[in-house]
């Protein structure tokens, strides 16, 4: 039987985690469950493959959560595990292939407003449907706020291949909303 002590501080919390309390890591991964799970199915093709990338961010998290230093933000640390599990994940599964899209910067939308059409559904469903490269890329710069040196430098691309990939990546995005009749032209 688990007994829940109340702690004194975070510092106190993480080295329950660090000594592997069950209830110190239960409670850990419930209050950021909802988060990460959200933050997975960017990035997962299926909610199968976000939850194994969830899990395995979340043992990440545990194994490495000595590292972590108390006083900075708990959720953006976890965030930035899940977020790099992501991209592994899709690295392990399939290589990469670089694409020319030198003709992206011609390519434009003025529809600066027909996402709002949409659910959160409806575009989590259109984002999955995104190849990875172009869903990372996305994700990266329009969710996470990286810039596209930081994407070139977490993805190992070019920062005009980054820049290429968003354009491709919202323009792929509207088409699958058309299709679906989810955008209208206008």
């Amino acid at each position: 039987m688990d007994i829940i002590i109340p702690l004194q501080s975070e510092e106190e919390f993480i080295k329950a985690c660090s000594r592997n309390e069950r209830w110190a890591q239960k409670k850990l991964y419930e209050d950021h469950y909802g988060i990460m799970m959200g933050l997975c199915l960017r990035y997962a093709n299926n909610d199968e493959d976000a939850l194994d990338i969830m899990h395995e961010g979340f043992i990440k998290v545990f194994k490495h959560i000595s590292k972590y230093q108390p006083g900075t933000s708990l959720s953006a640390w976890i965030r930035r595990i899940m977020v790099n599990t992501s991209i592994d994940y899709y690295r392990k599964e399939n290589r990469r292939r670089t694409e020319n899209l030198e003709t992206a910067y011609a390519i434009g939308t003025d529809d600066v407003d027909a996402i709002s059409q949409c659910t959160e559904k409806e575009i989590l469903t259109a984002i999955q449907e995104l190849t990875f490269a172009y869903r990372s890329v996305f994700n990266l710069y329009v969710l996470e706020g990286y810039s596209h040196r930081e994407i070139a430098e977490q993805l190992g691309i070019t920062e005009s291949t980054s820049r290429s990939n968003l354009v491709k990546a919202r323009i792929k995005l509207k088409e699958i909303l058309l299709g679906k009749g989810k955008l209208h032209e206008h």
